[in-house]
């Protein structure tokens, strides 16, 4: 999330939504404070979750504001509270598309359903580039008008390092000049450094099938069908050097039975898979997801 006190550039309009969110040590009068200020600015809650950790110790709380003072009023009136309380702030616009980069490999299933849904106006994302280790959903991508970049790292070890290397500072670069928000690895089956993670923690979102760690490897429905397993799912969460560890964002999980023959076990996984990234997607850019150490406050 932003550091305290970095805001996001709007432009006010006559009556802005406002969505805020601030994170806190836990202690009394924070919800009074925070309601006295948006009251001084005249603002008026339409929505309001709160958190308090008993775990951490921490407070957590999600607002959307409707307001037609000037973003520098609004912000004078929170400037004492946030002080006081030393708060982790954020104030957008609610609605406000996010900058989004997709990062992929040869599986079509989730970027299909990311790029549909940001086009049929569901994901408040913008999309202004997919990179690919390999070309094949290059034609994908240029059927929804989104610009995609193919970026090879070799499969051989020796060149491999140096290739992981190079796309890295590119995509370092890259993620500077366009003001990328938010990273997706959209079934992207190249590990990240552990320098790229903690440089951007936080903002890199994955998708993998829950069977892990059960199941590891490139044929995880195989195995699924050859266990006869009798659930299968999705878990989106942050990206962190520990591969497949990150703070946990969504899960969802459908029953199947003996009868699901492996490519029927794809197909339903592949459907669960989109949904879960496309949901963890959307509370991101919508601001309702909160990390609160190795967790996340999930404010829907």
């Amino acid at each position: 999330m932003c550091a305290l006190g970095k805001l996001d550039p709007m432009t006010n309009a006559a009556n802005t939504h406002w969505v805020l969110t601030l994170v806190c040590k836990d202690m009394p009068g924070i919800v009074h404070a925070i309601s006295g200020a948006i009251v001084a600015a005249n603002g008026n809650i339409t929505e309001s979750h709160q958190f308090a950790s008993d775990d951490t110790g921490r407070f957590f709380m999600r607002l959307q504001i409707e307001s037609a003072v000037p973003r520098e009023h609004f912000e004078k009136q929170l400037a004492p509270v946030v002080e006081r309380y030393q708060m982790d702030w954020v104030l957008d616009e609610v609605g406000r598309p996010m900058k989004t980069l997709l990062l992929v490999s040869k599986s079509a299933h989730c970027l299909n359903d990311i790029l549909f849904r940001q086009r049929a106006g569901q994901l408040p994302v913008e999309i202004p580039a997919v990179f690919g280790n390999h070309g094949d959903l290059a034609s994908m991508a240029e059927f929804y008008g989104v610009p995609f970049e193919t970026h090879t790292i070799s499969t051989d070890l020796s060149k491999a390092a140096g290739d992981k290397a190079a796309f890295e500072h590119m995509l370092r670069d890259y993620i500077k000049a366009a003001g990328i928000e938010l990273i997706v690895l959209a079934r992207y089956m190249q590990i990240l450094s552990p320098e790229f993670c903690a440089e951007f923690a936080g903002k890199i979102i994955n998708i993998h099938h829950s069977f892990l760690p059960g199941f590891k490897g490139a044929n995880p429905y195989g195995q699924a069908h050859a266990r006869g397993v009798k659930q299968i799912g999705a878990t989106a969460h942050f990206v962190t050097e520990d591969l497949d560890e990150g703070p946990i964002i969504e899960q969802n999980v459908l029953r199947v039975t003996h009868n699901s023959s492996k490519a029927e076990l794809v197909n339903i996984g592949q459907d669960v898979e989109s949904k879960t990234l496309t949901q963890a997607i959307r509370w991101f850019a919508e601001r309702r997801v909160l990390l609160d150490g190795h967790r996340t406050i999930i404010f829907s």
